[in-house]
């Protein structure tokens, strides 16, 4: 058994343009996000994930870096970032700060120079390219906001690669001088108190050195994105992408109690791998189950029943039901699967990350064509790819913008804002809020939720999905009927007693060998 410090930490993910705005801008910021560390303490928060605060020039809000070593003006200032992180301390919070190591923005002093001539010391910086002999780009790569992934700079004649945005070129990874800079920069950030990292695109960060053209995907329709169409085994997962993870995790454990989390999106046992090859509990890929699977009893329960058995003890499990780049799981599920999805990402074992507004029930909201800042939704207009509906502002009250800022902000609040927010929900004893926070409270305070082993149960019913998390003589059990409609299940074995109910209406109620789930109910039972 490892030490399970991580492992029974809950995780909450802050966009910082949409958190809060202290500053009277239309925009989050840094001491914003400080204001409401009180409030993330209360809900049981152990640890915040930041969305980019980096200088950038925000072309895709942050992930666009120009200075890895400074905070962006729009979100403070290095001052402010060591005082959230001392005030977070303080709380016994820990921060971890978003990372992108795959690319820079154009205007990074790295690229203005590696463009400036084929002969400047920094050319080998990034991913250079001569064209074809008709002038054409080097290869079939797509970048995933639109189009070819390579750009043509007139001044030098080559084409830069771009896995996203045109004004995102790639870093090249194959340069020691780039990975030894690349190091450093996290070494800077741990150096001022930082507590890990969430690595963006972490799949991403070597291509292949021959160039080769990517096959066509068979299974591609015109619905999907235009980067669909290939299958990207020339661009991504490559052994050396993986190899290089753990040298990233290995700078992570120079420093005490740090983590690492890193995105990638794909298969159940590719996943597993990347922990076997990282090798330690300060690393966990992130699980996109719940988003990317079917929300059925049948997919799910395989995925969740052989995830945690390949993961077993020695590493940690991570659970996601959002992010910034995802639909909220309201949206896209209806409050009371959502009630549900909680329940299951906050009593399984391991790691559970939070997307901001999640805890309300936030939903996703409209955006006219003519207001998107997503620049996804700007290059691929028609699509509907953008991903501004899900990054709108945290829903403190009910005042005019929503207790965000005092000035409109800079995307708008759901229309419902003035009955989902953090002042109404805290009042409401069956609110979303409150249903969150019980259920961390139990993760918190029972033994077999904090570190408890992981029971599989079949019930032969493919509505209903069960667990039990046992510690010693400690037994919480969990069921969750996805269905619209009643379910009679049978229980284990035990003296069950019913604690908490999705809607919050039912607590210390004996419970007899079978019991009643109610449609979209999941229900918590102590023995």
């Amino acid at each position: 058994m490892v030490d399970n410090t991580w492992g029974r930490r809950v995780v909450y993910q802050i966009y910082p343009r949409s958190f809060k705005d202290s500053n009277g801008d239309g925009i989050g910021d840094l001491n914003g996000i400080a204001e409401k560390l009180d409030y993330l303490k209360d809900l049981g928060i152990d640890a915040i994930w930041l969305s980019p605060v980096y200088q950038s020039p925000m072309r895709d809000f942050g992930y666009d870096i120009s200075d890895y070593y400074d905070i962006d003006p729009i979100f403070g200032n290095l001052s402010d970032f060591d005082s959230l992180i001392k005030k977070a301390h303080g709380k016994d919070i820990k921060v971890l700060m978003d990372f992108v190591p795959n690319h820079t923005s154009l205007e990074h002093p790295w690229f203005k120079e590696s463009r400036s001539s084929k002969n400047n010391p920094k050319r080998d910086w990034y991913i250079w390219k001569s064209p074809k002999k008709n002038g054409a780009a080097p290869n079939n790569w797509l970048s995933q906001f639109g189009g070819s992934a390579w750009e043509l700079d007139k001044k030098t004649h080559e084409y830069y690669l771009h896995t996203f945005d045109v004004s995102q070129p790639d870093l090249n990874w194959r340069n020691p001088q780039v990975v030894e800079e690349i190091l450093n920069v996290m070494r800077y950030w741990m150096k001022r108190g930082v507590d890990g990292f969430r690595v963006d695109v972490a799949y991403y960060l070597f291509k292949d050195p021959f160039f080769r053209d990517e096959p066509h995907n068979p299974s591609y329709s015109d619905h999907h994105m235009q980067y669909d169409s290939l299958l990207h085994i020339y661009t991504s997962a490559l052994p050396e992408t993986l190899n290089m993870l753990k040298t990233l995790n290995n700078v992570v454990n120079e420093f005490d109690d740090r983590f690492m989390v890193c995105e990638i999106y794909t298969f159940l046992h590719e996943i597993i791998n990347l922990y076997k090859i990282v090798n330690h509990q300060s690393f966990a890929p992130f699980n996109f189950s719940f988003i990317s699977l079917p929300w059925n009893v049948t997919e799910q329960k395989k995925f969740i029943d052989e995830f945690d058995e390949l993961v077993g003890h020695d590493y940690f499990p991570t659970y996601v039901l959002g992010n910034h780049d995802q639909s909220r799981i309201a949206a896209k599920l209806g409050e009371g699967a959502a009630r549900i999805a909680a329940l299951l990402q906050l009593t399984l074992r391991g790691i559970p990350f939070i997307y901001y507004g999640e805890e309300l029930g936030m939903q996703d909201v409209e955006i006219p064509e003519e207001k998107a800042k997503d620049p996804m939704a700007v290059n691929m207009k028609g699509f509907d790819f953008g991903r501004d509906p899900q990054r709108t502002p945290m829903q403190w009250d009910s005042s005019k913008f929503g207790g965000f800022s005092d000035v409109e902000p800079w995307l708008p609040l759901e229309k419902e804002f003035k009955e989902r927010n953090v002042a109404s929900e805290k009042k409401d004893k069956k609110s979303f809020l409150n249903l969150y926070k019980s259920i961390i409270n139990l993760r918190k305070t029972r033994k077999s939720l904090d570190e408890g082993k992981l029971i599989p149960l079949d019930f032969k019913n493919p509505n209903v999905l069960g667990f039990v998390r046992k510690e010693k003589e400690e037994k919480t059990l969990i069921l969750a009927n996805f269905s619209e409609e009643n379910q009679i299940v049978d229980l284990p074995e035990d003296n069950w007693k019913t604690i908490l109910s999705t809607r919050l209406d039912v607590e210390n109620r004996e419970e007899k060998d079978q019991i009643l789930l109610r449609p979209s109910e999941g229900i918590i039972l102590f023995s």
